[in-house]
């Protein structure tokens, strides 16, 4: 089978408000999700959907889609949002299910689903490489969102991302000179991104404020030192903290922790970043958080 892969993604800035386009600065993560193809001329008509977890098939599903229904599948709400997606495919697609052909279509997730590294993001952009159309189209009829971590999958880089007046970004290199001690801790748990996004939609923002957070990121764009990093940090997480009227995630779970905590993403679950410190892997392990990775885990390079 032939195949394709784009990386996951990890958001340094901005989260929440690159809604409303700010500057955010987001980088691909080593581990991403694969997806295989092969097509069969045998006049069926059909999708063959096998989706995998770090090689564990925990999803099939066969699909006519001249009809559009779910001929067979183990999880019927998943295979309806698999089916929704394709047929999104269909319809910007100039080739794909337009013939009769059989399509076997397989991807594989290889990092934890939990990880809120981009699960979604990465199929999109897989979908949308192998079937030649715009994966920030394909992502905002199927999902919605800014689309920062498109363009992480896509471009396989770092990114400076803005959503707003439309979508604009390029590809950086940000590799500062002390990311051998930063380090990544997962919360364990998976923070529902559209429910935080709700929230914090429904609270009213300045654009002044909106363009504080993108001053942040293009000063961290500049940093040499860690201590500049983590006060910017600390200044980025206060911000976000008091806008939304919540405890930082240092306030709630890590209060004496000697370095800077910053929240990555929808703030409550998925990682927060922090720097390495006297024996920080003991640190996050006794408060409950053994899930820690440095830079090069994580990040790859």
């Amino acid at each position: 089978m032939n195949a394709i892969f784009s990386p996951g993604k990890l958001m340094l800035t901005s989260e929440y408000f690159a809604i409303d386009g700010a500057l955010v600065l987001a980088v691909p993560t080593r581990l991403g999700q694969e997806f295989f193809f092969e097509e069969t001329d045998d006049n069926r008509s059909l999708i063959i959907w096998e989706a995998y977890h770090q090689d564990i098939l925990w999803l099939k599903t066969v699909i006519n889609y001249k009809t559009w229904q779910i001929l067979e599948t183990n999880i019927p709400s998943s295979a309806e949002f698999i089916t929704k997606t394709l047929k999104n495919v269909q319809q910007l697609s100039r080739t794909k299910f337009k013939t009769n052909l059989t399509y076997h279509l397989k991807t594989n997730l290889q990092f934890p689903a939990d990880y809120g590294l981009g699960s979604s993001s990465t199929l999109m952009t897989n979908l949308a490489e192998w079937a030649g159309i715009d994966p920030f189209h394909l992502n905002t009829i199927s999902l919605g969102g800014s689309g920062y971590d498109i363009a992480v999958a896509k471009e396989k880089s770092a990114v400076l991302f803005q959503s707003k007046p439309e979508i604009k970004y390029e590809k950086v290199r940000f590799n500062p000179s002390f990311k051998n001690e930063l380090i990544f801790i997962h919360l364990n748990q998976k923070q529902d991104s559209r429910e935080g996004i709700n929230f914090y939609k429904s609270k009213k923002k300045s654009p002044e404020l909106v363009n504080e957070f993108s001053e942040i990121t293009k000063k961290i764009m500049l940093c040499d030192e860690l201590e500049n990093f983590s006060e910017l940090m600390m200044i980025h997480e206060r911000k976000i903290a008091d806008f939304l009227e919540i405890l930082t995630v240092k306030e709630r779970l890590f209060s004496d922790c000697p370095s800077f905590v910053k929240s990555l993403g929808a703030w409550g679950g998925d990682f927060v970043m922090s720097a390495k410190f006297g024996d920080y892997k003991g640190y996050f392990w006794d408060k409950g958080f053994p899930a820690v990775f440095d830079w090069f885990e994580i990040i790859g390079s």
